[in-house]
């Protein structure tokens, strides 16, 4: 395709990995199995904490909202990916592009805010057992993931209204394997930046203020579980903060390494990998990281395999 059609059609053109066909059907099969794998666990996560009597705390009830944004997360990006690769067609058309750059802005957001909802979670837990129930009863904890759902969607919106409010007068060839913003703005040779400096500043803002305190929650954590004077205490403690503190360090470090690094008009194979590690890996790892030391999420899975009866719940949510 001459640069003239890349330039005027009305889509864009994903570049994916690699333009040869072997690397081509080797990068959709595991983008597949890595799909396959993400959907499996967080759609076994999102059953046992739905019918399981025990797994009725805030703490699943938050990981089962966490995975229900992981699978969707993993859905906006990697099934286009794999049929752009089996098809050796990298074209996305523009309404695909912004359907795909709100979802993605959207649930990213949402991740954020749902980990930052999941770290206070602990810290009442942790830090004021006698009044978590109080702290964290069933109404807050709706409401906390009413607003989680609600401030992605208002991100999704202004992230998708500055980006393609810009004029692309560039080849609308994207360097990545999903419409990446950072990427899409490149293609602009407008001077109007105004939106995109003002919508990134907000959202760097709210990021900071997240991250900030998920810092202090666990600072406060730790330094309380630091107090607890049995070792089987603070074991159980850091049984079911440490899952959690890893998937916000592994999301978090690959978001900002991802935020500050140089963009270059061609990025580098380091580049898209460093892009996996955010965009794919968190919700392949993330059912496994929280299963791997919690008994009552092996039980109940040893249940689900086993096709053994479930506890009905009795009420929306139920306390330590």
């Amino acid at each position: 395709m001459i640069m003239e059609n890349i330039t005027t059609m009305s889509g864009f053109l994903l570049m994916g990995f690699s333009d040869t066909r072997e690397l081509q059907i080797l990068h959709a099969l595991l983008f597949l199995m890595m799909y396959l794998l993400a959907l499996a666990g967080n759609i076994i996560i999102i059953t046992i904490t739905t019918m399981d009597q025990r797994l009725q705390s805030p703490m699943y009830y938050f990981l089962k909202h966490l995975s229900l944004l992981d699978f969707s997360f993993i859905s906006v990006t990697v099934p286009q990916s794999i049929d752009n690769s089996l098809m050796d067609d990298g074209y996305i058309s523009h309404g695909q592009c912004i359907l795909q750059v709100f979802f993605f802005t959207s649930l990213a957001w949402a991740e954020v805010i749902i980990l930052t909802v999941m770290s206070y979670d602990r810290y009442a837990a942790i830090c004021f057992p006698l009044h978590y129930e109080v702290i964290m009863d069933p109404s807050k904890c709706k409401r906390a993931v009413i607003a989680v759902w609600i401030n992605g969607s208002i991100s999704g919106i202004l992230h998708t209204a500055a980006t393609f409010s810009i004029t692309f007068c560039r080849a609308k060839i994207i360097h990545h394997f999903f419409c990446d913003v950072p990427q899409l703005r490149k293609l602009s040779c407008s001077s109007d930046y105004l939106g995109v400096v003002g919508v990134d500043t907000f959202m760097a803002m709210m990021a900071f203020i997240c991250f900030t305190s998920i810092v202090l929650s666990y600072i406060h954590i730790f330094s309380t579980v630091l107090r607890i004077p049995s070792t089987e205490g603070r074991s159980k403690a850091f049984s079911t903060c440490l899952p959690h503190l890893f998937v916000v360090s592994f999301f978090f470090s690959t978001g900002i390494f991802e935020f500050l690094k140089p963009n270059s008009d061609s990025p580098t194979f380091f580049d898209l990998m460093i892009s996996i590690f955010y965009t794919v890996m968190p919700p392949t790892l993330n059912p496994i990281i929280y299963s791997l030391r919690n008994e009552a999420m092996k039980e109940a899975f040893r249940k689900l395999l086993l096709g053994g009866e479930f506890t009905k719940k009795k009420t929306f949510l139920s306390y330590y």
